[in-house]
């Protein structure tokens, strides 16, 4: 892969982009962005200043505080974590009140400490899903039970979504 290539992938990636969005962005096919990616196809001039004005421009944070005015005022069950840290973001009411907790003690720290296996074996298959590539933008999944921080037998989806620092956040709200 060449660098321009590489640095392409991850600023795409990191901004929560799919190629084909990049593509639809810039008139051209998921295709070219993919060879662009790998350094198959050298990008022209223009390309390459669109391609950097689209990717460069960094997220609003003032997105990041209406998600989390969003999460936190929603009657779903539904929390916000940073995806790869499991560091509690954001908290509904309904789902504060499943947990039975305070939400200072919670905020702020890693949640994959209560995760139930079910949990831990689909966060095993996320780097082979494409998880981190963004090649999979959301997954159901079955959560299992626990009891410490009461977690009841659904099915959750998870949902990625780039947050303005750079990271990532999974977005987590229970189905059924």
């Amino acid at each position: 892969m060449a660098p321009f290539g590489r640095a392409l992938r991850r600023l795409r990636q990191l901004r929560g982009m799919k190629q084909s969005h990049l593509a639809e962005l810039l008139g051209v096919t998921q295709s070219t962005v993919s060879r662009w990616e790998r350094g198959d196809l050298e990008l022209s001039t223009a390309q390459r200043l669109a391609v950097q004005r689209l990717l460069e421009a960094r997220p609003d944070p003032a997105q990041d505080a209406a998600l989390k005015r969003l999460v936190e005022t929603s009657t779903q069950k539904v929390h916000l974590v940073c995806d790869r840290t499991h560091r509690l973001l954001a908290v509904s009411p309904a789902r504060f009140a499943d947990w039975r907790r305070p939400a200072g003690e919670l905020l702020g720290t890693s949640m994959l400490v209560y995760a139930t296996p079910e949990i831990l074996a689909a966060e095993a298959t996320l780097d082979a899903r494409g998880w981190y590539e963004d090649r999979q933008g959301s997954l159901r999944i079955a959560t299992g039970t626990n009891a410490e921080l009461p977690i009841r037998p659904s099915t959750a989806l998870w949902e990625r979504i780039a947050l303005a620092d750079g990271s990532v956040g999974r977005l987590v709200t229970t189905l059924s």
